[in-house]
């Protein structure tokens, strides 16, 4: 299990699964001999993406960012058309630690596509049951509402099976929120329009998660933004602004998705100085 250490808080990075989705469509309008110098694809012209959430404790609650693909929930079609190879194995990395699903205290989410959300809850008979039954589930007010009411775009990636079992356990905030003092989230756009990014500091050492307005390091330039985002050019402007900003504090760069750096810092720049690789 591989982890990264900021002030008194340790992150530990969990098997949540992993995707292979197209690289045009993660990349957008940049030409593939530009993006893929930069990040690995295969013969089918995908890219390996993981779902790892990052686990943390702070002030003895038990907190995970984003929570995987899930395990036993997506039909054979599904991962196929989502390239999925490997399922959560989320309880056995929270075994790992001592710790059950039920321990977990506080979930961020930074927005609630399938590829984050669908671990929250598991089939049960004939229905659904959350994963983590204790567990406060923090969502942007403005994702939350297009979660349960998606438009004919948004309604691919926001299904019922994640939402309908934890609704009661969903908090949600406005603009920005403060969690046990040392988690931050801040409601960005872009990829969704409920998308949030979260900021970590502790002791004077900060760490940013840009989440999928920044899936990978390969997505450092502002303007190499996804085809999926639904608002690029709000991304854009949430890249150019906090990029900018984590570099100035010397913060690291963590990732969900990136299967080539669990985490990075890079210098004014933009060249990498440190890195955590990727090992799985």
């Amino acid at each position: 299990m591989q982890t990264l250490t900021i002030g008194d808080i340790t992150l530990k990075w969990l098997n949540g699964g992993i995707t292979h989705l197209d690289g045009g469509a993660m990349f957008g309008v940049v030409p593939k001999p530009l993006w893929s110098k930069k990040y690995p694809v295969n013969e089918k012209n995908q890219i390996p993406l993981l779902t790892d959430p990052i686990f943390l404790q702070v002030n003895g609650k038990n907190i995970l960012i984003e929570s995987g693909i899930g395990f036993g929930k997506l039909s054979e079609k599904q991962k196929r058309n989502f390239g999925v190879t490997e399922e959560s194995k989320l309880e056995e990395s929270l075994l790992e630690l001592g710790i059950t699903p039920g321990d977990i205290d506080i979930i961020c989410m930074t927005h609630l596509h399938f590829d984050h959300a669908c671990g929250l809850t598991k089939p049960v008979n004939d229905g659904f049951v959350s994963v983590f039954p204790n567990a406060v589930i923090y969502s942007s007010q403005i994702e939350w509402d297009e979660m349960r009411n998606p438009n004919i775009r948004s309604k691919s990636t926001y299904w019922k099976e994640n939402w309908e079992a934890i609704e009661s356990q969903v908090v949600t905030f406005e603009k920005e929120l403060l969690i046990e003092g040392v988690l931050r989230m801040v409601h960005t756009g872009g990829h969704s329009d409920g998308h949030s990014i979260i900021l970590i500091e502790s002791k004077g050492e900060k760490a940013i998660h840009m989440a999928d307005i920044m899936p990978t390091h390969a997505h450092q330039n502002p303007l190499w933004v996804l085809a999926y985002d639904d608002y690029p050019m709000t991304s854009i402007f949430a890249k150019e602004k906090w990029i900018a900003q984590a570099i100035e504090d010397g913060a690291w760069f963590i990732f969900y998705h990136d299967a080539v750096y669990r985490a990075l810092k890079w210098d004014g720049e933009g060249k990498l100085i440190d890195a955590v690789k990727c090992e799985r």
